[in-house]
C-alpha cells in the first residue's frame, strides 16, 4: 500500500502572501464570488468543499513562481518536448466541489490532446504538472487537494525547499527527481534561482550550458 506524503509544515520566513480565507461556503456561493470578480486580478482563488481561500501574492511568491516557470521552458525547450501553459487558469470540478488557479499549470505529455483549443475541465484531463509556491501558511491540504484532481506531478516550493510529488495510487509521494525531468537533479533548481537573483538571464544562460555538457558526455 502506497503511504501518502505528509502535508509539509510552514516554516517561518518572509511573508510571501495574504491569504484569507471563508468557512462554510456552498459550492453555489462560490461561483458567485467567482464570476463577480475581475478575469484580470491579483488574487487567486481555492475552493475545497466549503473553504475558499483568498491569495494575494506578494513579491517573493510572484518572484519565485516566474523563475520556476522559466526553469521549466526552458527545459521543455532544450529537451524537445511540447507544452501547453495554463498559468493561473481557472480549473472547476464541481463533481468534487474543488476549484483551483495554482501559480502554474502545465499540459506536457498530454499536450497533443488539448493544444489548440481550450481545455474542457469537465472531459479533458489535469494538467500534468502543477506548481505552487506557499512561503506562509495555507489552510488548503494541498497535497490531497490535487491528489483528488488526479494531477500526476505536482511541486510545493516554500521558499526554501523544492518538493517533488508524484501520483501513486491515489496519493502524493514524495520523489527525488521530477518523473517530467528525470535527468534533472534537484539541485539545478536551488542553483537556478540562486543565479536568477542576480542575473536571470545568466541563470538560463547556465542552465543551457549546463544541459549541452551533459549530453556531450552522455555522448548525445
Amino acid at each position: 500500500m502506497v503511504i501518502a506524503a505528509p502535508e509539509p509544515k510552514a516554516e517561518l520566513q518572509p511573508i510571501g502572501e495574504q491569504r484569507v480565507v471563508l468557512r462554510g461556503l456552498s459550492w453555489e456561493a462560490y461561483l458567485q464570488i467567482l464570476d463577480a470578480l475581475p478575469q484580470a486580478r491579483g488574487s487567486r482563488l481555492t475552493y475545497d468543499d466549503g473553504v475558499l481561500e483568498i491569495t494575494v501574492p506578494l513579491e517573493d511568491h510572484e518572484f519565485s513562481g516566474r523563475l520556476i516557470e522559466r526553469f521549466i521552458l526552458t527545459l521543455i525547450e532544450l529537451m524537445g518536448m511540447r507544452i501547453k501553459t495554463m498559468g493561473s487558469t481557472t480549473m472547476n470540478y464541481p463533481q468534487v466541489k474543488k476549484s483551483a488557479e495554482p501559480d502554474n499549470a502545465y499540459y506536457i505529455q498530454n499536450q497533443p490532446l488539448v493544444k489548440g483549443r481550450n481545455v474542457d475541465f469537465s472531459q479533458d484531463p489535469p494538467p500534468d504538472l502543477v506548481v505552487e509556491v506557499d512561503i506562509t501558511h495555507t489552510d488548503i491540504a494541498k497535497n490531497q487537494f490535487y491528489a483528488s484532481l488526479g494531477v500526476p506531478e505536482f511541486w510545493r516550493f516554500n521558499g526554501k525547499i523544492w518538493r517533488v510529488y508524484q501520483l501513486q495510487e491515489g496519493v502524493y509521494v514524495e520523489v527525488e527527481v521530477s518523473p517530467t525531468f528525470p535527468q534533472v537533479p534537484k539541485e539545478r533548481l536551488y542553483a537556478f534561482l540562486e543565479q536568477a537573483k542576480e542575473d536571470e538571464i545568466e541563470a538560463m544562460q547556465s542552465l543551457r550550458a549546463w544541459w549541452q555538457k551533459q549530453r556531450q558526455e552522455n555522448g548525445d
